[in-house]
């Protein structure tokens, strides 16, 4: 069986540390003698919450298995090693097909290692404008037990969240019944009251989707559903930071109201909301993400009629410069971007002996807007 060993900086302290890999596995985690220009060394990040990237399009009109391999390749290079195909508000038959091709791509080895299993994000969200952002209103409709087991039934194993508003009369029955299935169910694109929101929770709802967005413009002082979500302890919240999507001050706001517990459940995480981004979009506006869109001068990606932002092109390692930036700590930025999110899906720490070998080596220094990667091992392999 292969080994090698991995040498970098640990974000934490600053101290060396060197990785063994034996095949696809973490087999020692040692401490070690590094150069001050050393790269330093984590866990890849893992984003719970990508629509698109590159050329590649989890909702592509033509659903294709290409488009989540192609997805899968440039997501490896900025330092991703899972991620969650996201699925958005689209008819029945439309969202299934697109789940078929995620489950098609799974039969590639590199995609087979990267997707860790589906984001369904609707269509069971709030119909009005703003908490809907630019989710099809023509497809909004209320969840059907009917519709999950399809999904189900087409991806076993794979269906990992689905994304819903409370304020559905069949909100509680449809999270009862995807809890039962070990589908983690979010809030998001909602506009639903306290109530409504905390009877999810008690059904068995414990993630927020990029929570203080997909809002209405104005609300409330209180109460609102995003005090409900913030006060929610049971509740982890995705969060995006690409810069555009919330405010410094929000997002200082919201992680420090989500700081995890001592067993470091809850809390938060970064996604990226990431779209494609093919000559289509770039030079016409056109993505299935939203309709007709617009690339801002500062880099936003903008639905041109609402200017309601339309997803991200941003990917995590923006993210990750994003919070090393707000909270002076690459250490808190790499455990949003990687630890967090991997505790979402496994419910463990991914940094132990015992656990796959995802591991990456990047560059950053104070002042940097993104990490940048070095090298990327996948399930021990380089990619």
């Amino acid at each position: 069986m292969t080994s090698l060993i991995l040498r970098g900086r640990d974000p934490r302290d600053g101290a060396g540390v060197a990785v063994t890999v034996v095949g696809d596995r973490i087999a020692a985690l040692t401490a070690c003698d590094v150069d001050a220009d050393s790269p330093w060394i984590a866990p890849g990040l893992v984003d719970l919450q990508v629509n698109g990237h590159g050329e590649g399009d989890a909702n592509a009109s033509v659903p294709d298995p290409e488009q989540i391999i192609a997805m899968a390749r440039s997501l490896a290079a900025v330092g991703v090693t899972r991620f969650l195909p996201t699925i958005i508000t689209a008819s029945a038959s439309d969202m299934l097909a697109r789940i078929n091709a995620v489950v098609a791509a799974t039969d590639d080895p590199l995609a087979a290692d990267m997707v860790a299993g589906i984001h369904v994000e609707g269509p069971s969200l709030s119909p009005e404008d703003g908490p809907r952002g630019v989710h099809p209103i023509e497809h909004i409709r209320p969840p059907t037990i009917d519709e999950l087991q399809s999904w189900l039934d087409a991806a076993p194993g794979l269906l990992r969240i689905v994304t819903l508003s409370p304020h559905h009369a069949g909100a509680v029955g449809a999270t009862r019944f995807l809890v039962s299935h070990g589908v983690r169910v979010s809030i998001g694109h909602t506009h639903a009251d306290d109530d409504q929101i905390r009877a999810v929770v008690d059904a068995g709802a414990s993630l927020s989707t990029h929570l203080g967005n997909g809002a209405h413009g104005v609300l409330p002082r209180h109460p609102n559903y995003l005090w409900s979500q913030l006060a929610e302890p049971r509740l982890t919240a995705g969060l995006i930071a690409d810069g555009h999507h919330l405010p410094d001050a929000t997002l200082r706001t919201m992680i420090a109201a989500k700081r995890p517990g001592p067993d470091g459940e809850h809390g938060a995480f970064l996604v990226s909301d990431a779209v494609a981004t093919p000559a289509a979009l770039r030079d016409g506006g056109v993505s299935t993400v939203g309709g007709g869109v617009e690339i801002a001068a500062d880099g936003a990606l903008r639905h041109r009629a609402t200017g309601f932002l339309a997803g991200s092109i941003q990917t995590l390692d923006v993210g990750v410069g994003t919070i090393a930036r707000l909270t002076a700590s690459l250490a808190q930025a790499m455990d949003l971007a990687a630890d967090a999110p991997a505790r979402v899906l496994d419910g463990a720490a991914p940094w132990r002996v015992g656990a796959r070998a995802d591991v990456l080596r990047f560059t950053w220094k104070p002042g940097d807007d993104r990490i940048r990667a070095v090298s990327v091992h996948i399930a021990g392999r380089e990619v």
